[in-house]
Order: C-alpha cells, then sequence, then structure tokens
C-alpha cells in the first residue's frame, strides 16, 4: 500500500514538473517572439537636440512603443541647453542611451561615451563617410540631417521692391553680393511704408532662443573664408580676417529692421519667425527647419525663397547655401548591453520603416545622408531653393561652425554683439572675444 502510494506521489509530482516545464516553455516562446518584435527589456532614452521637432519625436516613439512595446522616451533641451542638459542627464542613473554632439569640437567632449557604431545598421545605410564622425576605425557619430540655412525672402514682397521706380537693384539674378543686398534692404527700409512691411530684416533677437542665429550660424561665414584662404579645416587660432565683413553684415540686420537696435536683448526666436510669416518683414536669415514655423501663414510656399549670407568676400557670386550638419547621434556605451541594442534598433526602425522615414522627411521636414530615404523627400520650398542653387553649380558654404572651441566662445561673442548692437560696447570687443576669446577657449579645452 505505501508503495502504490508513493508510486501515485511520484506520478504527481512528475505531471507537475511536466506542466511546470510546459508553461516554462510556452514563457520562452512568448518572449522569443517578443524579441523578433522587437522587444524585450531593453529601453530607449533619447535626449533630442532640436526643439522645432519636439512633439513629433514624442509621436515618433510613441509609435515605436505601440509597434514593439519597447519603452522609448525622449525628452528634448530648450534652445541653447543642450550641452548643459546633457552633462546634467549623463550624470544620473538613467543616462540617455541616445545623445547628439555638433561634430569634431562636440566629440572631443564625449567621444568616451560613444558606443563604436561601426557595426550597426544605421551605418550601413549611410551614404557615405562625409557624414560620420570618426577616431581611428570607429564610427562615434552619425549625422541623421543634413541642413541648410542662408537669408529666407519673401519673393512677392521683394518683387514689390523691384518695381520701384528708384529701386537700384531689379532682379533676384542681380541680388548676388553684399554691395546689392545692402542697396535692397536700404531701399525696402526708406520705403517700408509703401512696402507695407515693418523693416527689411526680422528682428535680430539676442535671447537664447534666436542668438544662435548670429554668434553662431552668421559667425560661420568669417570663419569659412578664413579657413578657405588658409587651406585649413579648424585652427588653434582663428585670425580675423573677415571680422570687419561680419560687422558690415551684422550692421545691415540690426539697422534695417523691424525693430530698433536697442530691443534685441528682448527679441526671441518666435518674434522673428512671427514677423516674416505674417509679411511684416522681407528677409530671414534661418534655415530650412524654419519651414514648419512659416507655412500656412501670409507667405505663401510659391514665394518663398532663401539668398545666400553675403558678407563682401571675393567671389561670394559664386557662393552657395550654408549646407551640413551638427546633429550626430551617439549611442552611449555606459548604457546596459539590453539597452545599447534597444538603441540600436529604434535607430534602424527610424531610418528603414515607413512610419519613421515618413516622420523624419515629412513631417520633421529633414532631408537626410541615408540611402533608404530615395523615395521619401520632404516638401519644402527651402530644400528646393537649394537644389536649385546646387544645380547652378554655386559652392555651397559648409559648416566650419562645429570647429567653434566651446560654448562659452560663442556665449562672449554674442554678449559683444549684444552690447555693441545696444550702444554700450565698441566692435573691438566683438573682435577680441572672437580672436583672442578663440584661443584661449581652444586652450583650456585642450589641456
Amino acid at each position: 500500500m505505501k508503495k502504490k502510494r508513493l508510486i501515485a506521489v511520484l506520478l504527481t509530482a512528475a505531471m507537475a514538473a511536466g506542466l511546470v516545464a510546459g508553461c516554462g516553455s510556452k514563457g520562452g516562446e512568448e518572449k522569443a517572439k517578443t524579441d523578433d518584435k522587437g522587444g524585450g527589456s531593453g529601453k530607449v532614452y533619447y535626449l533630442n537636440f532640436k526643439p522645432e521637432q519636439a512633439d513629433q519625436w514624442v509621436d515618433l516613439a510613441k509609435q515605436y512603443t505601440d509597434e514593439t512595446g519597447v519603452q522609448v522616451d525622449v525628452q528634448t533641451a530648450a534652445s541653447g541647453t543642450y550641452e548643459s542638459q546633457l552633462k546634467s542627464e549623463m550624470a544620473k542613473d538613467e543616462a540617455p542611451t541616445l545623445f547628439q554632439v555638433n561634430g569634431p569640437v562636440g566629440l572631443a567632449t564625449w567621444k568616451d561615451y560613444c558606443y563604436d557604431l561601426a557595426d550597426s545598421d544605421v551605418y550601413k545605410d549611410v551614404q557615405s563617410d562625409d557624414y560620420v564622425l570618426k577616431e581611428g576605425d570607429e564610427v562615434k557619430g552619425i549625422a541623421y540631417v543634413i541642413e541648410t540655412y542662408g537669408i529666407i525672402y519673401n519673393k512677392a514682397l521683394l518683387n514689390k521692391y523691384f518695381e520701384l521706380p528708384d529701386a537700384e537693384v531689379k532682379s533676384i539674378d542681380d541680388l548676388n553680393s553684399f554691395d546689392a543686398l545692402k542697396k535692397v534692404a536700404d531701399g525696402i527700409q526708406a520705403h517700408k511704408d509703401d512696402l507695407g512691411v515693418e523693416g527689411a530684416f526680422t528682428s535680430a533677437g539676442m535671447d537664447s532662443s534666436s542668438d544662435w542665429r548670429f554668434k553662431t550660424h552668421l559667425a560661420n561665414l568669417p570663419i569659412y573664408y578664413e579657413y578657405k584662404d588658409e587651406g585649413i579645416t579648424s585652427t588653434d587660432a582663428i585670425k580675423g580676417t573677415y571680422l570687419d565683413n561680419y560687422k558690415n553684415i551684422w550692421d545691415l540686420y540690426i539697422t534695417d529692421s523691424t525693430c530698433e537696435p536697442n530691443l534685441i536683448s528682448s527679441k526671441t526666436g518666435d518674434d522673428a519667425a512671427s514677423e516674416f510669416a505674417l509679411g511684416e518683414a522681407v528677409f530671414y536669415q534661418n534655415g530650412t527647419w524654419a519651414y514648419n514655423d512659416i507655412k500656412d501663414n501670409e507667405v505663401a510656399d510659391e514665394d518663398l525663397g532663401m539668398l545666400p549670407i553675403y558678407i563682401g568676400a571675393k567671389g561670394e557670386e559664386d557662393q552657395g547655401l550654408c549646407t551640413g550638419s551638427e546633429n550626430y547621434w551617439c549611442v552611449n556605451k555606459n548604457a546596459s548591453e539590453e539597452d545599447i541594442q534597444a538603441t540600436l534598433d529604434f535607430m534602424k526602425w527610424v531610418v528603414e520603416s515607413d512610419a519613421g522615414r515618413e516622420a523624419l522627411s515629412t513631417e520633421m521636414g529633414f532631408v537626410t545622408p541615408f540611402t533608404t530615404f530615395d523615395d521619401y523627400l520632404p516638401s519644402n520650398p527651402l530644400v528646393e531653393a537649394n537644389d536649385e542653387y546646387t544645380k547652378a553649380g554655386k559652392t555651397p558654404v559648409s559648416w566650419n561652425f562645429t570647429t567653434m572651441p566651446s560654448e562659452n566662445w560663442k556665449n562672449n561673442v554674442g554678449s559683444a554683439l549684444l552690447e555693441y548692437a545696444q550702444g554700450t560696447g565698441e566692435w573691438d570687443a566683438v573682435k577680441t572675444a572672437f580672436v583672442d576669446g578663440w584661443a584661449e577657449e581652444y586652450k583650456a579645452a585642450n589641456e
């Protein structure tokens, strides 16, 4: 009797073990299915650089999570604060798994955090190494958007100026130098009431949402031409050869404007975008990314054009628009293996899936450096303007501001520009911040 009872107990235990094994096997199959779908234990935290696309990135992350079950969190730094916020976030336990650097100088700061992307699917999708940041054979960063900036203009308003009896320039074809730009801007400013505008240029706002347009993007022009003369791509000591040209264009921006120079400290990026979108100004220095802020207002798409930023440099009539990238994806190598893999999977989905490509090209308006985007091009008249200059054989202006020695250098140049505009400082202070500041900041960053 005891023997039968023992056999019964053993059979029951064996059946129970079989049931447990069966449940475990089924769970393993379900986990495998989840992994195949892109799920698993990893998660993604993306610290986004571009506030103008903040909402679109959040929507895209949610779409990926709904599709795969993988958690993707997106945080966007306020304009002009990315570097400081990145430093703060990287010090936390839950640090970003995906972040950005702005080029070689940014990479120098963060290279020890960058996972080697040489074997990643995203790297395989890049058109060429022109769009990556390397250290030796390691791929530390990959550009995900190629952008263009210049002087956006309203064709309808500009044509009204050309028709004025005393207009010194009569067509867009003749607007191909600083001298011509100054004649046009001065003429518009003199006839602003006749043309129904507040000024030739939008306000040159110097708060953090706008000052980067001048301390970084505009400052690229004197750097570009100096590098071109010297045959270099970076330097530890800028000479400032073209700073008088920088002064000329800055003077034009702040005098032929919708507001007095002493008011620009309180003007924002939104102010400038609004002034242009509502037809209150003819010219607006910004880039292809500004289209979303302009469209569906008073300026029709067919009336949007973009001029090169002319500063009076020799040969500038053959100059194209400023084209490049300061948006390089980097993966945090200090994240867990699961989070790194989840991040690589998310990046691949963004550049290969229909949803990701549609979001980047149509919703965010990006031109990308990936081979997967041949059929996904943004509908953006400012992008088309750049294509026209390229087809005409104009030479694009490279983005050399990525070699600026530090954020502190930019801020000091910006402060000097503002003091000069307000009449509380001299132009010599801008030169000092630009030249002496460059050497000091470069040395501090490379000690």
